[in-house]
């Protein structure tokens, strides 16, 4: 089979897409045009915006600092300029053709440097006739179509494992029958609202430091630091008041209500940020147990009623301490706790298998673009 050879910026001119970033970053589901980036995430939302859009399609967008890309086929704008438009030449190349073949050039993208011109844009790649291409990318998407399928049904075990851990949490801790509903500030000794941004700033942060933990670092009831969002031994010795002590609960206080996690051993002296609240128990109460009902249906409804803000779900101390929880002595928080841990671990195990399964599929994915662009598909 003939195949000739093109470095990439033969086949894919690129455009700096500053004439399409969006001015307000007030999204909206009502409005029409996407906002998109490269990365995963890559529709951020939607703008009013009716300047400045993008319509010359279908290109490609390429993240110039991590090399991700997206295929586009539909009007858009940007986030900002850290990306290349990448124009398709179809007199030489099919769009989905060379757009698969970009997932399977992977270079070394730990240095912080723009990568489309310095490194991508000269990389050579053989490509076929364009019957050929078209046979390829019809293979592809027939192998690519069953793999989703077998991805979207895990992906719904996912949600339906998240609704029984959510059902489990609800039974758990119906307690209002049986025992006195306090308000969270008979439990605790303090409730504290981390630094406020005068005190904390982007400047203060480095790499690999003491972590500040923000909303997005608490997910599944644990604590999962950024290297990149934290701050030096001295800096966190002047925000000693918002260090995280074990058996403190953390809980987001901005955007989804309900995200908490126990501190422990590990996590002790890291810093609460501006996101985050420190909920710190009197000696008496178990912070995992407080944590998961802090995150249970019934908190969550409360905290979304009582949360203030029109973009974003707000919380501040006064609503905190407010919150009605069920005074549960030191016994019966142990023998809740271990009957919930018996019925979460077996949801834990399952979505592990999902993950596996998961991390698999996309493997297999790669796998099926290799042998494609290896002439290995029939």
């Amino acid at each position: 089979m003939e195949y000739k050879e093109y470095e990439l910026d033969e086949l894919l001119p690129y455009e700096q897409p500053q004439a399409y970033i969006v001015e307000s970053i007030q999204y909206s589901d009502a409005y029409k045009t996407p906002v998109l980036t490269a990365g995963k995430s890559f529709i951020l939302g939607y703008t009013n915006e009716t300047e400045g859009i993008f319509e010359d399609l279908p290109v490609i967008i390429f993240d110039d600092f991590t090399t991700a890309t997206q295929f586009v086929n539909f009007k858009f704008k940007v986030k900002s300029s850290a990306m290349k438009i990448l124009h398709i030449n179809t007199d030489l190349v099919l769009p989905k053709y060379i757009y698969y073949r970009l997932q399977t050039i992977h270079i070394d993208h730990s240095t912080h440097k723009r990568y489309w011109i310095q490194q991508y844009s000269k990389i050579k790649v053989a490509v076929p006739s364009i019957p050929e291409q078209q046979r390829i990318v019809s293979r592809i998407e027939e192998l690519f179509s069953s793999l989703d399928n077998a991805v979207e049904t895990l992906q719904k075990t996912k949600e339906q494992l998240e609704v029984y851990r959510q059902a489990v949490l609800k039974e758990a801790f119906n307690y209002s029958e049986v025992t006195d509903i306090v308000e969270l500030q008979s439990i605790v000794d303090d409730i504290r609202i981390g630094p406020f941004g005068t005190m904390l700033h982007k400047s203060d942060y480095i790499d690999g430091g003491i972590p500040v933990i923000n909303p997005q670092h608490i997910k599944s009831q644990e604590i999962h630091p950024s290297t990149h969002v934290s701050i030096s031994e001295g800096k966190a010795n002047e925000l000693s008041s918002y260090k995280l002590r074990i058996n403190d609960v953390i809980m987001g206080r901005r955007g989804e209500m309900g995200r908490t996690a126990a501190v422990t051993t590990i996590e002790a002296g890291w810093i609460c940020g501006t996101g985050s609240i420190i909920v710190r128990l009197k000696p008496e109460y178990d912070a995992v147990f407080y944590s998961q009902m802090l995150s249970s249906p019934d908190t969550v409804h409360y905290l979304e009623e009582k949360s203030t803000g029109t973009t974003m779900n707000n919380l501040n101390e006064d609503i905190v301490k407010h919150i009605p929880i069920p005074n549960i002595t030191t016994k019966e928080q142990k023998k809740i706790k271990e009957a919930l841990d018996a019925k979460t671990s077996v949801c834990d195990n399952i979505e592990q298998t999902v993950n596996t399964a998961l991390a698999q599929a996309e493997a297999m994915r790669q796998s099926i673009l290799k042998e494609a662009f290896e002439g290995k598909l029939s």
